[in-house]
């Protein structure tokens, strides 16, 4: 009996498994059978039904995503990842977002890079929450000058945040000498904004010069793609996300992890999600 009850188990973690990493490509449909798939054995999983719900809402299904989140916190009244997701879709309600726009994701590949290369901001003086709760982990951002700020915007060009002068000062005068950046949404929670940017072209003019100086959160050469999973404003953990997010740590794209200086143990382990959950 007692291998009976452990072959159960590792096919209920095979499945999850196989449900996070269909979240992780963007199939979401097949996402969506595999997390149901599991419902039907285990009825109580609340990762699951969190799971469900992340992949109802990147079809644009929202009134399936709102039931099964409403399941999750159900199960769990403390869940703080189904009733983010749920004021979410509250304030989705009425506003206009088509299922797979033009949007892109990155991976965290795209942001491995030299120390000093790639690094971590916060916004300020963000957009109304209308827009922030339409970004997703992940996205694609785009950075541009505003007077001597550095500022980010979505894939339609809509003002996003300014990034905290404490670096954005700094990209602008880089980025206005030719310098060229690429830039994903790690975090949302309220009106918190977290974003990644990697230099990826360097200007012969700012030869020598970092984008982030040791002082800054930086990322370091090799990054760990197992650190986190996640979603827009949760504190996750590997199984409690949209993909597998837990409630203990800020949320992170899949890959990143958050830490000050440069040297950061490969180990480290930092919640969040590109392809993580929201």
């Amino acid at each position: 009996m007692p291998e009976r009850e452990e072959e159960k188990t590792g096919i209920w973690r095979q499945r999850i498994q196989d449900a996070i990493k269909l979240a992780t490509i963007g199939e979401w449909q097949k996402a969506i059978e595999a997390n149901e798939a599991i419902l039907k054995v285990f009825p109580t999983d609340v990762d699951a039904y969190n799971r469900l719900g992340r992949a109802h809402m990147e079809l644009g299904e929202y009134k399936k995503a709102k039931d099964a989140y409403s399941k999750a916190l159900e199960i769990s009244p403390s869940n703080l990842i189904a009733q983010k997701n749920l004021d979410r879709i509250a304030l989705l309600k009425g506003s206009s977002v088509a299922v797979n726009e033009h949007r892109r994701k990155l991976s965290p590949k795209d942001f491995i890079a030299e120390v000093g290369r790639a690094g971590m901001v916060n916004l300020q003086d963000v957009a109304p929450r209308a827009l922030l709760v339409k970004l997703v982990p992940g996205e694609e951002v785009f950075l541009d000058t505003r007077n001597q700020d550095s500022v980010i915007k979505n894939f339609k060009n809509e003002y996003v945040g300014t990034i905290e002068p404490e670096h954005g000062l700094r990209l602008a005068k880089l980025y206005k000498s030719g310098n060229k950046y690429i830039a994903a949404v790690i975090s949302i929670d309220g009106d918190k904004v977290k974003v990644m940017i990697r230099e990826i072209h360097q200007d012969e003019s700012q030869r020598g010069k970092l984008s982030f100086p040791i002082k800054v959160e930086t990322l370091p050469a090799h990054v760990n793609d197992r650190l986190l999973r996640h979603s827009a404003g949760e504190e996750e953990g590997i199984e409690e996300v949209d993909y597998g997010e837990s409630e203990e740590a800020e949320t992170v794209p899949e890959g990143f992890s958050i830490y000050d200086g440069y040297a950061a143990p490969s180990d480290i382990r930092v919640e969040g999600g590109f392809g993580g959950q929201e």
